[in-house]
């Protein structure tokens, strides 16, 4: 599935990489946790004009026919499978509405199974968030489809799209089964063309080429939807354990007894980061011990 993605275009990115007429008639800042019921752009052919248009539409499909939002509480509408696109509620849009959805990446948790070491009270898996993203352009597209409803209570149209997903490729293929189907921009094109009797675009529902991308551990605070900074896309310094051991020597030399005893209690995390490591090796936890004392010692040296 694809439950969590980023953009860091601007509206001028966005313009030029998918040939607008124009820029985007909408504040567009960066979005580094895009999540499902936020509205973010998509691209279509307008239908009176035909040329691209960018439009603000809520991630989570509400399909025409909908009597209320409150029908579709508890069911997600955030994709679309690839398999099941030529039947039921997304035939029609399949057919007629189909759109692109600007990102630079996308996210997905690898569940890390807990190793014999950790003993029973750690009998639950903990999720480790990985950043995805290709390699030659930070700018691509997800197939989406898209939808308009009108509320019959306020007379008000909610457009709103699904990103469709796919087999996983082999890059994702360990970490979940399903990933976005991405397009390449020589097929942006067909993909919104309305036409009618159009061959449907079915073939280019297909993984994206595991060579063509990469992928990072991201910082565990993406997991909080209402976290958002250029902080979220790398691992943070705070979860190698060594790293904070190093910071908990350097307490020894604080200028004042409260930045010593900061530093010297981040040495301490660092010890315990380092030891519970699901991968620790014999020789990690002595290493962190040896940071750890350490630094205590330099800090009460100190401070007498």
């Amino acid at each position: 599935m694809c439950g969590r993605y980023l953009r860091r275009a601007d509206k001028k990115r966005v313009a030029e990489h998918f040939h607008l007429p124009g820029e985007p008639p909408f504040p567009l800042p960066p979005d580094f946790n895009v999540a499902p019921t936020t509205h973010q752009p998509a691209i279509r052919l307008n239908r009176e004009s035909g040329e691209r248009e960018a439009v603000l539409m809520r991630w989570g499909l509400v399909p025409y026919q909908a009597k209320s939002l409150d029908e579709y509480k508890g069911i997600s509408t955030i994709n679309a499978r690839a398999e099941s696109v030529q039947v039921g509620m997304w035939k029609r849009l399949f057919e007629r509405q189909r759109c692109l959805i600007p990102a630079d990446g996308f996210y997905e948790w690898e569940t890390l199974l807990p190793s014999a070491a950790s003993g029973p009270k750690k009998a639950k898996p903990r999720k480790k968030p990985i950043r995805f993203w290709l390699k030659n352009d930070p700018v691509f597209a997800f197939a989406g489809l898209w939808d308009a409803w009108k509320n019959p209570a306020t007379g008000e149209w909610l457009q709103s799209f699904a990103i469709i997903t796919t087999e996983a490729n082999e890059m994702l293929a360990s970490i979940h089964t399903r990933m976005p189907v991405i397009l390449q921009p020589k097929d942006y094109a067909r993909w919104i063309d309305r036409s009618p009797g159009a061959v449907l675009p079915v073939d280019l529902l297909r993984p994206f080429d595991a060579e063509a991308m990469e992928s990072a551990e991201a910082n565990p605070a993406v997991n909080n939807a209402r976290n958002n900074g250029e902080e979220l896309l790398e691992k943070p310094l705070e979860d190698d354990g060594f790293s904070l051991g190093v910071l908990g020597i350097c307490g020894g030399w604080g200028k004042t007894s409260t930045q010593r005893a900061l530093r010297t209690q981040s040495c301490a995390k660092g010890f315990v980061a380092g030891w519970r490591k699901e991968d620790a090796t014999t020789l990690r936890a002595p290493r962190f011990a040896t940071f750890f004392y350490a630094g205590t010692f330099l800090g009460r040296v100190r401070l007498r």
